[in-house]
């Protein structure tokens, strides 16, 4: 498993040790981010992010790295967690890409921490997976993400639908990094 050090922060894959830290971030932030998560839609394997278990979060993000399809992110600082980011949907054979997520509490945001996360995840995707583009897409309203993916490098490309948001597709800039 990846452990990326950044110049102030430290991304590693969560652990089981985790979890306290990590629920407590995301009851602390719930209203700073509902206005900017993705909301998963109902399928058949559908499971509600508030109610799967921490644990399964946990082992599903082992699998997923082991299989080189997403590597997932605590974002510490010091030891303390701050957010998590995502490198996900990593595709290989000719065109090796993938696209990065992201999320920080309301008390760490504007302190470059996203940004610097983004720029050590797009240099472990270039760098170790040799990927060839990653994209981070968002949605127009969310200012602060896409001055993120700017800061980071990325160049704004074009909108297009992306995450489902309250039950509907939303317009959103893609940005890329080739």
């Amino acid at each position: 498993m990846a452990v990326i050090q950044c110049e102030r922060i430290l991304l590693r894959p969560l652990g089981l040790r985790d979890k306290r830290q990590w629920e407590r971030v995301r009851r602390e932030n719930k209203d700073w981010l509902i206005h900017w998560e993705a909301t998963i839609p109902e399928t058949s394997d559908w499971k509600n992010p508030e109610t799967t278990r921490y644990s399964e979060m946990i082992k599903l993000q082992k699998i997923e790295a082991k299989a080189g399809r997403t590597f997932s992110f605590g974002i510490f600082l010091k030891n303390d967690f701050i957010g998590q980011i995502t490198l996900g949907g990593v595709i290989y054979g000719a065109l090796r890409a993938g696209h990065i997520g992201y999320w920080i509490s309301e008390k760490h945001a504007n302190n470059g921490f996203t940004t610097e996360a983004v720029v050590g995840v797009a240099e472990f995707g270039f760098k170790e997976l040799e990927l060839h583009r990653l994209e981070i897409n968002v949605r127009p309203e969310n200012t602060a993400s896409i001055k993120v993916a700017e800061k980071a490098g990325f160049i704004f490309e074009g909108e297009r639908k992306i995450c489902p948001f309250r039950g509907m597709f939303q317009v959103g800039f893609r940005h890329r990094s080739i």
